[in-house]
């Protein structure tokens, strides 16, 4: 009986646009996949052999739900405690306690006085995708960071307050995806809250993404990250940094649904695909008992 493997989505017409590259990788591979909505309730998780989240976009809009469908899956990849422990950017302390260089970062809870950065700054949720709820302001404006630090919290969420790294206005953020582990490419992301307000209230913003070659000290930089994480065995992750003079430094590590960008390199779209099926082979599952 050929494997069955469903890609985990969100609602909507043409979500992700790497999507049907991965699934015809896999068809090539013997696999029959699936294309499903993750709180969609009629769709049966125990019958797949494996489940593999995509590109579960508004999972911020329902988190907890999110997070205990995660444990109700069985064979979920990534595995659900990273997914909790990532999709939380509190997770950036932890990292930076570890020895990790990251952007500067300070977390407030409702009712907690902040500190403000001496330059721009970045205001955003601790719990947030696709640069959703992150706006960028002058010193000179921290009235309007601290109201939309108020709007973070009437909404029950955690706010985090970073400087706005300079650099990224010059040569943007570097994304540098791995899957099972190894590179798989890099791409360059350019400025994105210079976009207007319209435009960042989608489910996802639109990225101007440029495929790239590491930079000197980027990939050595990347696999820090995922050794200090723990992460440099997973099925994908997606690490973005960013360049402060010598130092590289963590904007995000994502670990839950980042974009790969297959389609700047289609090709990595069976890089994935073999990934999926060599897991397929460690798992105990319907389809392969």
């Amino acid at each position: 009986m050929s494997a069955r493997v469903a890609i985990a989505t969100c609602a909507g017409e043409d979500v992700d646009p790497d999507s049907p590259l991965v699934l015809a990788a896999l068809r090539e591979l013997g696999v029959v996949p699936s294309l499903v909505v993750w709180n969609d309730p009629s769709v049966p998780w125990d019958d797949f052999d494996l489940t593999v989240v995509r590109s579960t976009w508004d999972y911020t809009d329902h988190y907890e739900d999110f997070l205990a469908w995660t444990t109700r899956v069985p064979r979920l990849l990534n595995p659900p405690a990273i997914m909790r422990w990532s999709s939380d950017k509190r997770y950036l302390g932890e990292l930076a306690r570890a020895g990790v260089d990251v952007v500067p970062t300070t977390f407030v809870a409702p009712h907690e006085t902040p500190v403000w950065p001496s330059g721009d700054m970045v205001v955003k949720p601790s719990v947030g995708a696709g640069s959703r709820g992150a706006e960028r302001f002058t010193f000179t404006q921290r009235d309007r960071a601290e109201v939309h630090m108020t709007s973070l919290h009437d909404a029950g969420r955690v706010a985090m307050i970073q400087p706005y790294v300079a650099s990224v206005d010059d040569e943007g953020e570097f994304a540098v995806i791995f899957i099972d582990g190894q590179l798989a490419h890099v791409m360059n992301k350019a400025a994105m809250l210079n976009a207007r307000e319209m435009d960042r209230t989608r489910l996802y913003l639109i990225e101007s993404m440029t495929p790239d070659e590491p930079r000197e000290g980027l990939l050595e930089a990347a696999n820090r990250v995922l050794a200090a994480a723990g992460a440099s065995d997973l099925l994908y992750a997606r690490v973005d940094l960013v360049r402060s003079g010598d130092t590289w430094l963590l904007m995000e590590l994502e670990l839950v649904e980042p974009s790969l960008f297959l389609t700047h390199r289609p090709q990595i779209a069976h890089t994935l695909a073999g990934a999926i099926v060599a897991r397929l082979g460690t798992l105990s599952s319907p389809g392969l008992a």
